[in-house]
């Protein structure tokens, strides 16, 4: 067998088949179990299905690490609390026989949605397969918790419901691998205990929409609250009662009413994200604020000429720093412009901490892990008739061409190596850890915090 040390020292493009076998040689006893907590660069890099093996040779080609930085990046990585400030756990296959069958009979396009949705969420419960792949994403990614998308981007308390009930069946269900955390000392003793978490967030403020009296309207937050939510939408990319959403043409910033929702939601513990807000909406909110704001998934405008709208301006990024709150860099090639890859994403992070300080950016992937056989399933579907594009997710026309590559490099089981990027880019161990963290963390103590 090739040992792992002559491996580390071979090339500076380091193939994945250092990946695939250091871990085997770093076990001490060879028929030791693999992904045991002992052999922490095992549970990152051995038994990489292809997909996954695929996206970290695309990404360790653009990296390029030395041996010492993989090396150190890796074990960092696998000993640190690595909190995704936005996003998703792995999502299973559809069954596409059972949705064809459901097609054949006559489903609503709304019924189809909808059961497609709960498939991806929660077939890592029902089917064998799925759920070993489902640990599988998990373990490469070496992520302890996603701040979990748990609510369908609105503002309707029943919609909101069906993602929140969804995530919780899984971790009710796969209790002591994925758990369903209340507080962030939950996320840590995850940490401790090897296993991984989900702290939920939802992508809008529920609301009565009676309008009878604001405390009356405000109602449902406090509910949303104690069923677990931790962080909410002040907007989509649509005009809501609160505030602008980034898709609008023009940006009228934070209503009356959206003061009140900020208030409710300081008193409350939930922290507010204006990630998918307008620049002025941003801005009002963290001024409106007395506890930390979130970004949990952007950009920063100033890296380049034509910013996608889902970017922060450095005033805005400076407003949300001040709150002691921070801003999560997404996954997205769109949004990230450039080349639109890690190495962008690692550009972005340097923006943030140089600018206004390591505290202050951590990563919120807004991507997911799809089961390898999605595409084979999905093909068992019959057509269904083309339906309009949903109005809350209307962008703005944008020409910047996504490439195959840019969105293999960032894939959410690359966890591992935005790491190594950062250890590459000088960070110290305490920084990597707060930026891959520790940041989100501490945003979380604070939104709970009296007083």
């Amino acid at each position: 067998m090739i040992r792992r040390r002559t491996l580390l020292q071979t090339t500076a493009a380091l193939p994945l088949a250092w990946l695939a076998k250091s871990a085997v040689a770093e076990q001490a006893n060879p028929g030791g179990n693999t992904g045991s907590n002992d052999n922490p660069i095992e549970r990152l890099t051995g038994r990489l299905n292809p997909q996954i093996a695929e996206a970290r040779e695309v990404a360790l080609a653009i990296l390029k690490p030395s041996a010492k930085d993989l090396e150190r990046g890796l074990r960092l990585h696998a000993e640190s609390v690595v909190f995704d400030t936005y996003g998703f756990s792995p999502r299973s296959a559809i069954d596409g026989a059972a949705l064809a069958k459901e097609v054949e009979a006559g489903a609503s396009d709304l019924e189809l949605k909808d059961l497609r949705e709960e498939m991806s969420m929660t077939r890592c419960v029902t089917d064998p397969v799925q759920q070993q792949e489902y640990r599988d994403a998990w373990r490469a990614s070496g992520v302890t918790c996603v701040f979990q998308n748990a609510g369908e981007e609105g503002q309707d308390p029943l919609l909101l419901l069906k993602r929140l009930a969804r995530f919780t069946f899984v971790t009710d269900m796969l209790r002591g691998f994925v758990t369903k955390a209340s507080v962030p000392a939950d996320i840590e003793q995850a940490k401790r205990e090897g296993a991984h978490c989900l702290y939920m967030t939802g992508n809008g403020v529920p609301l009565a929409q009676q309008w009878i009296s604001i405390p009356d309207e405000l109602q449902h937050l406090r509910i949303f609250f104690q069923l677990g939510i931790r962080m909410m939408h002040l907007t989509y990319q649509r005009r809501n009662m609160i505030g602008d959403g980034c898709g609008e043409p023009t940006d009228a910033g934070l209503s009356d009413f959206g003061q009140a929702v900020i208030a409710e939601m300081n008193r409350v513990g939930v922290i507010p994200d204006c990630a998918h807000s307008g620049w002025r909406t941003s801005l009002e909110a963290a001024r409106a604020s007395s506890k930390p704001v979130v970004a949990s998934h952007t950009v920063c405008a100033a890296l380049d000429p034509r910013p996608h709208a889902r970017s922060k301006p450095d005033e805005v990024i400076r407003a949300i720093c001040d709150t002691g709150g921070m801003v999560g860099i997404c996954c997205i090639p769109q949004f990230l412009r450039g080349a639109g890859d890690i190495a962008m994403l690692l550009n972005h992070i340097d923006h943030v901490a140089k600018t206004f300080g390591v505290d202050h950016v951590g990563i919120g992937t807004d991507v997911a892990y799809s089961a390898q056989d999605s595409s084979q399933e999905q093909r068992k579907v019959p057509a269904v008739r083309r339906t309009r594009t949903d109005f809350r997710t209307l962008w703005r026309p944008d020409e910047f061409a996504v490439t195959p590559q840019m969105t293999k490099s960032v894939a959410w089981t690359n966890w591992p190596l935005f790491t190594v990027g950062l250890v590459q880019r000088g960070y110290s161990d305490d920084d990597v850890r707060k930026i891959i963290g520790g940041n989100m963390l501490r945003v979380g103590r604070e939104a709970l915090a009296s007083g």
